[in-house]
């Protein structure tokens, strides 16, 4: 099981991680390749509660930024 965090880029990073731990992931943008990577057993937790079932079809490089 892993923990991926999308979405996070205020001060709700370090209460998530109070709450869940350090993530295994972090994905900035709900988008396709977010979706793909996240197992049927892993948890996914959403900065806000504007999720969308439906993730973004343009693809953002996670590995690039810290």
């Amino acid at each position: 099981m892993a923990v991926h965090f999308i979405g996070f880029r205020d001060d709700r990073y370090h209460n998530a991680v109070r709450v869940f731990g350090k993530p295994d992931f972090i994905h900035r943008y709900w988008d396709v390749r977010a979706k793909n990577e996240i197992a049927p057993d892993d948890v996914a937790v959403f900065a806000t509660k504007t999720c969308c079932d439906i993730p973004s079809v343009y693809t953002f490089n996670d590995s690039q930024h810290a």
